[in-house]
């Protein structure tokens, strides 16, 4: 079983969450170089326990090693992988933790090895943390970086290094995140970019995450010119997934959600008027989303792109075997992309999986030649200039996706009616007391209450 597998991983790990190359300790965030304390304080978002988080006072960060930028943070958002955490379903996250892992801002303060960023330059943060000179960095796999994430579980569970990520628990580095007024970006010349003066915060901050995830699970899945794609899920990864399997030449792109989720193949129908929508909560008695898929397509689906994760199980014997922990994720929509897609067919996976899954049909991978992708999390550095130069040349609009905008210190109610969806929220904002003046484009300011 999955629990007792995980379970002998961990026994073998060495320690608690391993030691990191980069310091992720806060406790010398309100201390100067001298030890002094400095009583600085700024709000951020933490989790306290599942379904629990709030917005606090606590010490403000400063520069530790040599290669820190400190990031005066004004814009970041929730998204849909924060959930996994709010939940209390990703490993090692501990109460008190910063949570966020996309944000953008000015910087504020540099180490003395940090040459390409300035006090004053407003850039945006990658949520993967890459060092830049390891293999994986060299060889721009940079979610890889084999020196910002030692913790010694996830070494022993996947068996290779994975990046330090920020605010997504010590299972990725216990990096405090960047829901907050400030963050400590560790090798701050890697992992910021420069933002043109022509592009506002809202438009910027989704490079980040979104926006370079979506690209990357369509061009690493490899849709091409002509193909029949279906995305699972219509947040705000699966929209942009399907806008970029158009944008890379898909003939149809179909869309499926369902559930509380049904009001969003609705929104993304009006950005996307070609989209075509499939609500599972709709189907013919009888019919399940493969079949449905395989009728509307003839059963030529060349690719299938998840966007949605391993956490949400549709059947009671999944939803058992996690509440016991005997899996801690469902193989139910992989189990359809499997059964949906041609023979010798790509199956992308974006969303978040962390660790086993049972009930999973490997028998017809094999069988029937499909190239099941693990799309990793995105190597942000690797698109992040060239779609910055997409947003420029408005070939890509991100505020496509935003619906609301928020104050940081609603953080609670946002994550709550975030979970939800109420209120159609799809994509936020969440200002800081450091935001400019909402863009003409950006929604208005939200009272969350």
């Amino acid at each position: 079983m999955a629990a007792t597998q995980a379970a002998n991983l961990v026994e073998k790990a060495v320690g608690h969450g391993g030691t990191a190359t980069v310091h992720t300790d806060i406790s010398n965030y309100n201390k100067d170089s001298a030890g002094v304390e400095t009583g600085e304080k700024i709000t951020a978002s933490i989790w306290n326990g599942k379904g629990d988080v709030e917005s606090v006072q606590m010490a403000k960060p400063r520069v530790i090693d040599a290669g820190d930028v400190v990031v005066r943070v004004t814009g970041s958002t929730v998204c849909g992988s924060d959930l996994h955490l709010y939940h209390g379903v990703i490993p090692q996250l501990e109460k008190g933790d910063v949570l966020g892992h996309e944000c953008c801002g000015i910087v504020e303060s540099v180490g003395p090895n940090v040459t390409d960023r300035k006090p004053g330059q407003r850039v945006v943060v990658s949520f993967p943390i890459a060092c830049g000179q390891c293999k994986r960095c060299k060889a721009q796999l940079y979610s890889q970086c084999e020196n910002t994430n030692d913790n010694s579980i996830t070494n022993a569970m996947y068996g290779k290094r994975t990046a330090g990520i920020f605010g997504y628990s010590h299972f990725t580095g216990g990096f405090a995140g960047g829901q907050a007024e400030y963050l400590r970006v560790p090798y701050g010349d890697i992992n910021l970019l420069p933002i043109p003066d022509g592009i506002p915060d809202e438009k910027a901050l989704y490079l980040s995450d979104v926006i370079c995830t979506s690209w990357h699970g369509v061009v690493d899945t490899g849709v091409e010119k002509g193909d029949t794609v279906a995305v699972w899920g219509a947040g705000p990864i699966g929209q942009m997934a399907v806008e970029f399997a158009f944008y890379h030449g898909a003939k149809r792109v179909i869309l499926i959600d369902g559930g509380d989720g049904a009001w969003r193949l609705d929104f993304v129908k009006s950005k996307i008027p070609q989209v075509e929508p499939l609500d599972f909560g709709k189907l013919p008695k009888g019919e399940s989303v493969s079949s449905q898929l395989r009728n509307m397509t003839d059963h030529n689906l060349d690719v299938c792109l998840e966007c949605v994760g391993g956490e949400y199980a549709k059947g009671w014997m999944h939803f058992m075997e996690q509440m016991v922990g005997a899996e801690t994720d469902t193989s139910e929509i992989v189990n359809e992309m499997i059964s949906a897609v041609r023979p010798y067919g790509r199956i992308g996976l974006t969303g978040v999986y962390a660790g086993f899954t049972n009930h999973f049909n490997i028998g017809a991978v094999m069988q029937t030649g499909i190239r099941l992708i693990g799309n990793g999390q995105a190597p942000v550095h690797k698109y992040w200039k060239d779609l910055m130069g997409l947003i420029e040349k408005g070939e890509i609009d991100p505020l496509r996706m935003v619906s609301h905008r928020f104050r940081l210190e609603d953080i609670g109610d946002v994550y709550a009616k975030f979970d939800k969806r109420e209120g159609g929220i799809q994509k936020v904002y969440l200002e800081t007391k450091h935001s400019q003046p909402a863009d003409k484009a950006s929604p208005v300011l939200t009272d969350v209450k």
